[in-house]
């Protein structure tokens, strides 16, 4: 197949919930219609909340050697080499002075931490629910402990707000100071203002010689409607949230039903 004979010159998928089916795999149909699609020339970038330590070993199971952008947009990962090309960190001043005004709107908040780097911990405080799975973390108690190293973002839980609520109040409350995104359930995050996948996956488009309107998108959730917003072309999966299904051109089977893989099979005639 003729690289003209592909519409896109670079797909950028979402991880969880998107490339992911539930089980935390991707499918056979997936993984070959991805190796079509880069047959036919176009590029794939990983685009995920996950900070690198958390995705790196997803990159390894699908032998994935290009460029991935992680934590939000923070990095830009470069999976062959294993270095971080570009890494964005969050002004723990700022993001201390954030939570202060934030907890004194709402009452207290259960909070977790992402440190920088390709081996950052993730913290975890008191009161914090952390999803199932084998993601490593460490627990602290001491509050001091949050600001003792660079990190690239916060996660923060309300006790009484659901991730809808949390994520208006905190917006409306230090939207001016900060980034807020909700990135799946239980998973409302405070990034640096103005950060974005949209801004990591422009960064790595760059690298590669590729343009917003060579771009297809995939994805699920809130934090993915920036990237949708620079992508030519944005497909929601149809167990997306509903904030992004707005946006999308396009809606496509769920996660667990090959979304992805119908969609660029489709492309593919």
């Amino acid at each position: 197949m003729s690289p003209a004979s592909f519409p896109y010159r670079l797909i950028a998928t979402d991880l969880d919930g998107t490339l992911l089916r539930g089980d935390d795999t991707v499918s056979q149909r997936t993984r070959d219609a991805l190796a079509a699609a880069t047959a036919a020339g176009a590029a794939h970038i990983i685009v995920t909340g996950r900070a690198v330590p958390w995705t790196r070993h997803i990159l390894d199971d699908l032998g994935y050697e290009g460029l991935a952008v992680c934590g939000q947009g923070a990095q830009v990962y470069h999976a062959g080499e294993r270095r971080l090309l570009t890494s964005v960190t969050l002004d723990r001043q700022l993001a201390g002075l954030a939570l202060a005004k934030l907890e004194a709107e709402i009452g207290p908040l259960a909070l977790a931490a992402s440190r920088d780097g390709l081996d950052g911990e993730v913290l975890v405080g008191a009161g914090y629910r952390v999803q199932e799975g084998p993601l490593p973390v460490v627990t602290f108690e001491d509050p001091s402990e949050l600001w003792s190293a660079p990190i690239n973002k916060l996660y923060i839980q309300h006790p009484g707000l659901d991730d809808d609520a949390l994520t208006k109040a905190a917006r409306a409350t230090i939207g001016g100071l900060v980034n807020v995104v909700m990135a799946g359930a239980g998973i409302v995050e405070i990034l640096p203002l103005g950060l974005s996948k949209a801004t990591g996956l422009s960064l790595a488009a760059r690298r590669l010689g590729l343009r917003a309107s060579d771009t297809i998108a995939f994805g699920d959730m809130p934090n993915d409607i920036p990237m949708f917003g620079w992508a030519a072309h944005g497909v929601a999966m149809a167990n997306a949230h509903d904030e992004l299904k707005a946006v999308a051109h396009e809606i496509t089977a769920s996660n667990d039903n090959d979304g992805i893989a119908i969609t660029l099979e489709h492309l593919l005639g």
